[in-house]
C-alpha cells in the first residue's frame, strides 16, 4: 500500500502543470549560477594555479553551487508538500482517505516517499549538470559525493517538515507558509551562531549540511538527519491517528 501511494503521490505531482514551471525555473536559475560560477573561476584560472594549495574547480564551483541548491530547496519544498495533505483537505478528497482501510503510517510513509522521488529527481537533474566538470578538469569525486548525499538529507528533512505541517493545516498556502518561516529561522540560527559548538547551530539542518558541503561525512550529522526526519514523520502519524480518532 505504502508503495501504491508514492506512485500516486509521484505521478499526481509530475501531472500538473505548476510542478513543470517550478522545475524549468529551478534549472534556469542553477544554469545561470553554474555559468557565472564557471566564467568567474576561469577568470582567475590563471592566478589560482601559481598558488601551491591552490582550490580546485570541484571547491570553487560544485561546492558553493551545492549551498545555493540547498537554499533553492529549502524555498521551493514547501510549495510540493502544500498539495499533500491540506490541499486534498481543501478538495474534500482527504476523508476519502482518512476512512480507507490503510494505516496512517502508510499514508504519511506512501505521501513522504512520491515526494522524495521527485526531490531526488530534481537532484539528480542538477547533479548532471556539475558532472559536466569531469569533462574538462580533475574533479573530486568523493567532495561532489558528499555534497549530493548532504542535499538528498537536507530534501528530505524539509520534505518531512512540510509534510508535518500540511497535516496540521486545512490551507495550503497557510501550511506552505509556516513550513518555510520554520525552515528559514532554523537557516538564520545557523547564519547567526558565533560558536560552531552552539546548541542553536546544532538544531539547524542547514549547519549539518556545511559539513557535507566541504567534504566532511560525519557520523553525527548522518544521526542528525535521520532522526529529525524520523521524528517529523512519526509526530505527522501520530496527528493523523488523533484526527483519526476523533472522526470515528
Amino acid at each position: 500500500m505504502i508503495r501504491t501511494i508514492a506512485k500516486k503521490e509521484f505521478r499526481s505531482l509530475f501531472a500538473a502543470p505548476s510542478t513543470w514551471w517550478i522545475l524549468a525555473v529551478m534549472q534556469f536559475l542553477f544554469a545561470w549560477f553554474y555559468f557565472g560560477r564557471m566564467d568567474d573561476y576561469l577568470q582567475v584560472q590563471a592566478q589560482l594555479a601559481q598558488l601551491d594549495t591552490s582550490p580546485g574547480a570541484t571547491i570553487s564551483i560544485a561546492a558553493p553551487l551545492c549551498s545555493v541548491l540547498a537554499l533553492m530547496l529549502m524555498i521551493l519544498i514547501p510549495l510540493f508538500t502544500m498539495r499533500l495533505i491540506a490541499e486534498e483537505r481543501r478538495n474534500q478528497t482527504w476523508v476519502l482517505l482518512l476512512t480507507a482501510p490503510v494505516s496512517a503510517t502508510q499514508i504519511v510513509l506512501g505521501k513522504f516517499l512520491g515526494l522524495l522521488l521527485l526531490l531526488i529527481f530534481i537532484v539528480a537533474g542538477c547533479a548532471a549538470m556539475l558532472a559536466t566538470l569531469l569533462l574538462g578538469t580533475h574533479a573530486d569525486i568523493g567532495l561532489m559525493s558528499a555534497n549530493i548525499l548532504g542535499l538528498l538529507l537536507l530534501a528530505a528533512s524539509y520534505a518531512a517538515l512540510g509534510l508535518y505541517f500540511s497535516a496540521l493545516n486545512k490551507q495550503p498556502i497557510i501550511a506552505a507558509i509556516s513550513a518555510l518561516g520554520l525552515s528559514f529561522g532554523l537557516w538564520l540560527l545557523d547564519l547567526g551562531a558565533s560558536d560552531n559548538r552552539s546548541f542553536l547551530r546544532a538544531i539547524s539542518p542547514s549547519a549539518h549540511f556545511q559539513n557535507l558541503n566541504t567534504g566532511l561525512v560525519n557520523s553525527a550529522d548522518l544521526i542528525y538527519f535521520v532522526l529529525i526526519i524520523t521524528t517529523l514523520l512519526w509526530l505527522t502519524i501520530r496527528h493523523l491517528n488523533h484526527e483519526r480518532r476523533q472522526a470515528s
